[in-house]
């Protein structure tokens, strides 16, 4: 055990190293082309550069954005520095989202905690406005210290949540089986920082601590490079030229293993486990991925 502890240490600190890596490659958008800030009054800021964005969360409001562009398939890449300190009851969500009750989303979303605690990263995903298919983690790093890329994957075969390049989560196209799976719906990026204490943090019984206010978390290096804008169930994908090969992208052995790696040291609450839950049986995907 303890030798296995050493190996999950020493992958942890050179997945660290490549994350780094990866951030600090990665292509930059500009917010000012890229986004609209939605809503704040003010608490979002982008510098006149555009190669930074800002939310911040004080009693009164949290903010958000959400970009100019829809997208029906693509990568996404953002890099984020979370809420440093005592950030409990505080949530910094990014996700991929359309409209409406049947609406598909595939979300990150960032659950604070007290200081020297860890952040919870908390994914999901809907298919025509049905969730429930939530998996946990924890991280192998500070989310506060610096930057990370946070990246989604969406394809017609899958979604692939990444953390630095190594993958954590894949939900697979399994319609051939019966399960529903975000395909027709152009989905906008959103992100907001906003006060969760009735749940964020241990279930709501850590609140928010506003002597810590303002909070902030902060956005560089976005990436829509390899993405598809979309529109009204068409995508740009069949018309625009360039590399495609990430619309048939899978894990190769590589990526299984990480995905393996991850799930085993850092995941803390996966719903194809809860049997408390699902008392009645769980959901079909459960059983076929």
């Amino acid at each position: 055990m303890a030798f296995q502890g050493v190996l999950s240490n020493k992958m942890a600190m050179a997945l660290v190293a490549l994350g780094l890596l990866v951030a600090a490659a990665a292509a930059s958008g500009n917010f000012n082309k890229d986004f609209d800030i939605t809503w704040g009054d003010g608490r979002a800021q982008i510098p006149s550069s555009g190669q930074l964005l800002t939310l911040s969360l004080d009693k009164t409001s949290g903010s958000g954005f959400r970009s100019k562009k829809q997208y029906l398939f693509g990568k996404i890449d953002m890099q984020l520095k979370l809420v440093p300190g005592n950030s409990a009851g505080t949530v910094t969500a990014y996700y991929l989202s359309s409209l409406g009750s049947a609406h598909d989303e595939i979300d990150f979303e960032f659950l604070g905690n007290l200081s020297g605690d860890p952040y919870t990263l908390h994914t999901n995903v809907f298919t025509q406005g049905k969730g429930n298919r939530e998996q946990q983690f924890h991280l192998w790093f500070d989310p506060t210290k610096d930057f990370h890329t946070y990246s989604i994957l969406w394809n017609p075969q899958s979604i692939i949540f990444s953390v630095d390049g190594t993958p954590i989560r894949e939900f697979k196209n399994l319609e051939s089986k019966g399960v529903a799976f975000p395909k027709s719906q152009a989905m906008w990026i959103y992100s907001s920082l906003w006060n969760a204490d009735d749940w964020a943090t241990r279930g709501g019984l850590v609140k928010t601590d506003w002597t810590q206010a303002p909070f902030t978390a902060s956005y560089r290096g976005f990436n829509d490079e390899q993405a598809c804008v979309g529109s009204s169930g068409s995508s740009s994908c069949s018309s625009s030229s360039g590399d495609k090969s990430w619309l048939s992208q899978s894990l190769d052995a590589t990526g299984q293993q990480r995905i393996k790696w991850v799930q085993k040291n850092y995941m803390i609450y996966n719903y194809c486990a809860d049997t408390k839950r699902f008392s009645q049986g769980f959901p079909p995907e459960c059983s076929l991925s």
